[in-house]
């Protein structure tokens, strides 16, 4: 009876002795990261979601995470003239590919896709119904900048594989822009007839326009990458938030702000 006694006392101390340590690990993971700071270079088109997720992260483990919203060209020019950041998140990978090309990048992880679509205004009174209908007369028209903007690289990608000439593009295009929110900003104040934004940002403007889809054999995916930055001075952190942003949880969030998680090669595009 009494071997029977101490035996349970020994399990016992040793279940508390075990939930102390746990406990204090637990403490101490939080404790590393209490009073740090990320840096976040972040394409504009994706300030929704990434804005709940810092939140979500920073209360979590105690963090501040700073967040640089503008366009892709815009950031990584920022990047490489400070030489500072922890992580790089444009609206789409070919920009953090560049910037792996130039040694700038220690991974990166894909998070999810922007779909192309024809923003137009409410009750579309243009009938815009096509790619081809957006170089018609007297179609005011919306674009990102090319050089600057991944949303205006993909939509003239989009011109050139549906064999439209970028001349009868640019007579129309009355607005080009430096970040996509702009581009539906404009349908809003009812400036320009059309605009092609991502499929998420065009989720934001149902109020003052509406969407022609863009048929997925016409059009161009862009998949949305995030990077951990060479200059980060907290790689484990960095990392720890990439992982936070690609996990199931990280996902439901852009999924719940209508970004698209799933692949559209999925579907059968290319």
């Amino acid at each position: 009876m009494k071997y029977i006694r101490k035996t349970v006392k020994l399990i016992l101390l040793s279940a508390i002795v075990l939930s102390i340590i746990g406990c204090s690990k637990d403490k101490t993971s939080k404790s590393n990261s209490e009073g740090k700071e990320l840096l976040l270079y972040c394409g504009a088109g994706l300030r929704p979601p990434v804005a709940e997720l810092i939140e979500i992260f920073g209360l979590e483990n105690g963090v501040k995470i700073a967040t640089d919203y503008s366009g892709a060209e815009v950031l990584l020019s920022k990047i490489k003239l400070s030489e500072q950041g922890d992580l790089y998140m444009p609206g789409d990978r070919q920009f953090v590919n560049r910037a792996a090309e130039e040694g700038l990048i220690l991974s990166q992880k894909s998070v999810c896709y922007f779909i192309p679509t024809i923003l137009v205004q409410k009750g579309n009174p243009k009938k815009i119904s096509c790619l081809h209908d957006l170089t018609k007369p007297g179609i005011r028209l919306g674009l990102g900048d090319p050089n600057s903007l991944p949303v205006g690289r993909i939509a003239k990608k989009i011109f050139q594989k549906n064999k439209i000439s970028w001349v009868g593009v640019e007579k129309n295009l009355k607005f080009q822009s430096a970040t996509v929110n702009v581009l539906g900003m404009q349908i809003q104040a009812s400036s320009l007839d059309a605009v092609i934004v991502w499929d998420a940002v065009a989720h934001y403007y149902n109020e003052y326009g509406e969407e022609v889809p863009i048929p997925l054999e016409k059009n161009v995916i862009s998949t949305v990458d995030v990077g951990v930055l060479k200059f980060t001075k907290d790689k484990e952190l960095a990392e720890k938030f990439v992982e936070f942003i690609v996990s199931p949880h990280g996902l439901d969030i852009f999924r719940k702000h209508n970004y698209t998680i799933e692949s559209p090669c999925d579907r059968g595009l290319e």
